[in-house]
């Protein structure tokens, strides 16, 4: 009989595969925080500040799906390991740019890395702990995600007060070091289905989701009727319905629309889209409206958010704990409501002189609720998927939540830019309303599609059919003796 292969402890495996998703997550708050001080220093506009962002969420997006699918073919592990390789040298080319078209340059490349990351670390995270291990691990896999998003304004703004933007991302190269060895000891290697990669399907999706946010972003400089702008929506759409279409005959897609025949699946992605849309539009406008109206370094900036960024350090593991008891949707739909409650009340306080304290209520109703979302909306994703399924149904999900982080922004600042809203002390308030506002309206949008999700006792009988519906296929196939 040959010995079981070894396992690391839960608390190596879980820390192997969160300390790269960590630093991607971190990465995004980070920027969004010294965007004030890119503008300066860099002499940036404001479409250039949204590419900062956006030029990381779409490469991102865009390859997600395909470092799926490269994982399940060549070993999820080793992706992995290829991943934080690229993050890390790109982070190094990040640092070092001198212009705002190399640092867009160097973002595609980190959002490129940062496409093996999220996905495939919550993949071999639910395949390298035991069944009955996996709500706690995945509560805490989403502490952690809480935590980049906690400490991301924090750090940001430290990090860019006492030295210079550069060092943000001069951070991620030791973070990056130190987890290759920890991935390697820590985490067994594993494979889905190995497949053919779907080129074609990435061309088309890659290029369908960039034409639609390339021509929102574009609308209010260039004109929402020119012919630049309609050739980039029009086409961008007419791209990914050809994906779609693509996706439902080729042999080995990139996205299997098949998953979406499950209907938590399908709600919690949804939700995934629609909640990131709202909420990191907002955050985009709120973090400079501190910096930009009110004066606060990029430190203080930070600081101040933190009643919103560090709740879900502290309610995501809980989550995770909870979700067995209560279900995914009571969850999900509970914080998707506080989060378009807090966005609703700081767009209705929101002026020059409104003092923090009017702030505080909103900022913790927001970071509650997003602490809500996280780890139950991993779980809901997850719930009915084949181990085999797992990291291209995660790989949708962070797809999708990507793309509603791109879309987000696009949208609100062309609300904000639309409105007149100006990059002044001035000019920057009513507008900035006005996109928050936006962001709220799609959070309850979200709120309502939660309640698709299906209950504790539905997501239950449907697992206890799927368990019945294997058992009875593996009776039919064990040979007779």
């Amino acid at each position: 009989m040959s010995p079981s292969p070894r396992r690391a402890p839960l608390g190596l495996v879980i820390l192997a595969a969160s300390l790269p998703m960590f630093m991607a997550m971190l990465d995004n708050l980070v920027v969004t925080n010294a965007l004030p001080v890119l503008a300066v220093e860099l002499d940036a506009s404001l479409e250039q500040l949204q590419w900062f962002i956006n030029a990381y969420s779409l490469a991102f997006a865009s390859f997600i799906l395909m470092a799926v699918a490269l994982g399940d073919r060549l070993g999820r592990r080793r992706v992995f390991m290829w991943g934080v390789t690229l993050f890390t040298t790109a982070s190094l080319l990040c640092a070092v740019a001198t212009t705002p078209e190399l640092l867009i340059g160097a973002r595609v490349i980190q959002g490129i890395g940062a496409a093996a990351l999220l996905p495939l670390s919550l993949a071999i995270l639910s395949t390298n702990v035991e069944p009955r291990q996996r709500p706690l691990a995945i509560g805490v896999w989403g502490g952690v995600a809480g935590l980049g998003v906690a400490l991301g304004p924090v750090i940001g703004g430290a990090v860019v007060d006492g030295f210079s933007w550069n060092a943000i991302f001069w951070l991620n190269v030791p973070v990056g070091i130190l987890a290759l060895p920890l991935i390697r000891y820590a985490l067994k290697e594993t494979y889905g289905d190995r497949v053919r990669p779907d080129v074609a399907g990435l061309l088309l999706g890659m290029t369908g989701v960039f034409g639609v946010v390339f021509g929102i972003v574009r609308g209010n400089e260039a004109g929402w009727a020119s012919g630049q702008v309609l050739t980039a929506l029009i086409g961008g759409a007419a791209l990914l319905i050809a994906f779609v279409l693509w996706e439902r005959h080729t042999a080995a897609p990139l996205l299997p629309l098949a998953l979406f025949h499950d209907r938590s699946f399908t709600a919690a992605n949804a939700v995934g889209l629609i909640f990131s849309l709202g909420m990191f539009g907002a955050v985009f406008i709120l973090i400079q409206f501190l910096q930009v109206v009110q004066g606060h370094s990029p430190l203080r900036a930070g600081v101040l958010t933190m009643p919103w960024t560090l709740a879900p350090l502290f309610i995501a593991p809980i989550t995770g704990v909870l979700t067995p008891r209560v279900g995914t949707r009571v969850l999900i739909v509970s914080g998707l409501a506080a989060q378009s409650v807090g966005l609703a009340w700081l767009a209705t306080v929101l002026n020059p002189s409104v003092p923090y304290g009017e702030l505080v209520p909103a900022f913790m109703l927001c970071g509650i609720g997003m602490a809500l979302v996280f780890a139950p909306s991993a779980t809901a994703v997850l719930a009915n998927m084949r181990d085999a399924d797992h990291a291209k149904a995660s790989g949708t999900n962070s797809t999708l939540r990507e793309i509603g982080v791109a879309l987000g922004i696009a949208v609100l600042a062309a609300v904000f830019t639309a409105a007149g809203g100006e990059m002044t002390p001035t000019g920057y308030t009513g507008a900035a309303r006005d996109a928050v506002y936006v962001g709220a309206g799609a959070l309850a949008l979200a709120t309502i599609v939660g309640l698709l999700l299906p209950s504790k006792a539905q997501a239950e009988a449907t697992s206890a059919a799927r368990e019945l519906e294997v058992a009875e296929r593996d009776l039919v196939t064990v040979p007779a003796r």
